[in-house]
């Protein structure tokens, strides 16, 4: 997993999001067991604290469960892992368009583009 943290914002935030995208991508499939807060701190370079506060937030979002003496486990619920994507997905649309629309370009003018882009990849 690639660990590339930004300065402009907080580096738990970035490893939430990280990690967010493992699981929904299926870099860590559903089901399957994480590696220890420890573990993944060390592969990241930060602090075990900061992983644990990023995990407790996964946990609050349902993305991940914790099993007392077994660790931490991504959902298997592919009903919630699915409404994730298609959340993420939306925010990535959402800031997509209003880039665009910064830039001077209505939803037309995009989709040109786009079918554009498409037309010669």
């Amino acid at each position: 997993m690639d660990w590339v943290f930004r300065s402009d914002q907080p580096i738990y935030t970035q490893l939430v999001n990280r990690m967010t995208q493992a699981i929904l991508s299926g870099e860590f499939a559903a089901g399957a067991r994480l590696p220890a807060v420890r573990e993944l701190a060390a592969q990241a370079g930060v602090n075990p604290n900061t992983m644990q506060r990023a995990m407790a937030e996964l946990e609050q979002s349902g993305l991940i469960r914790a099993q007392r003496t077994s660790g931490r486990f991504v959902t298997d619920d592919a009903a919630a892992i699915e409404a994730a994507r298609q959340r993420l997905a939306r925010q990535q649309l959402d800031a997509f368009f209003g880039n665009m629309a910064a830039l001077g370009y209505g939803r037309e003018q995009i989709l040109r583009l786009l079918q554009g882009e498409k037309e010669e990849n």
